[in-house]
């Protein structure tokens, strides 16, 4: 593993100076840590910011980007707008990182940034992942995975430079909560988002609210925290409700990821 750490920091410093699209999830705020530490003012981390961004989310990656002490740019995006992504198609997620490398592209061209990188790890590979293909159209770098950390690795690298993401379950946007071929539309994600704000409140940990149509929704909560749910269930789907959502239904199996 130290082997690889060493090749991650040699890699970055032949690649100055560089963006970084940061979320705040477990791999893009390890590889800005690493980039931080090696580039210093010559990294800066871009987030992109859409209405399927929570609000949370962009919290704490402020924060995060913050105690790092790296340089960050909040960029706004727009896939929204856009008739391939909002009529939500499998590969959705193509047109959000196309969007997210255009806008980055744009800002290096202007800023004399000379690479783009974002965190997809060695695991990924093992899966579909749409916005692969257009970090390969955008010349955008994925250093973890040239490096060969796998996400357990770069956990386990988290912790060790003490990192708070270390241990987060993996958090995707939320159009993720909508069904392919179901329309996204900012007044979904808003009650996707409220939905699970309530949910958390209750402190649950893992789980997704599922946005079946504007009137439905089904809460999953992770295997883990099911025990909970007998006596928070009028609470649970009285919360849901309360955002918009008439009829709400608790999965009996919980939460399966990835899906």
């Amino acid at each position: 593993m130290d082997a690889k750490l060493v090749k991650l920091e040699a890699y970055l410093a032949a690649r100055a100076p560089m963006l970084v699209a940061f979320s705040g999830g477990v791999d893009s705020s390890f590889l800005l840590a690493v980039a931080q530490r090696v580039l210093g003012n010559n990294v800066t981390a871009i987030i992109a910011d859409s209405p399927s961004l929570p609000r949370v989310s962009l919290g704490k990656a402020k924060k995060l980007a913050a105690e790092l002490g790296a340089n960050l740019q909040v960029l706004k995006t727009t896939e929204l707008t856009q008739e391939d992504y909002a009529t939500n198609p499998v590969n959705r997620c193509y047109f959000c990182k196309a969007e997210l490398f255009k806008s980055m592209d744009a800002y290096a061209a202007a800023n004399g940034f000379r690479f783009l990188a974002y965190g997809e790890n060695l695991d990924d590979a093992g899966h579909v992942r749409p916005g692969v293909v257009a970090a390969r159209e955008f010349s955008v770098c994925a250093p973890l995975k040239e490096c060969g950390l796998t996400k357990l690795e770069i956990r386990q690298f988290s912790r060790e430079i003490g990192l708070p993401t270390a241990d987060d379950a993996a958090q995707p946007c939320l159009s993720s909560r909508i069904p392919h071929g179901v329309r996204v539309t900012s007044s979904a994600l808003q009650k996707i988002e409220l939905a699970e704000e309530y949910v958390r409140s209750l402190g649950f940990q893992i789980f997704r609210v599922r946005h079946l149509s504007d009137e439905s929704a089904k809460v999953q909560i992770a295997p883990s925290e099911m025990s909970r749910v007998p006596s928070l269930s009028a609470a649970l789907l009285g919360g849901v409700r309360a955002v918009g959502y008439r009829e709400v239904e608790i999965d009996p199996l919980g939460y399966r990821s990835p899906t």
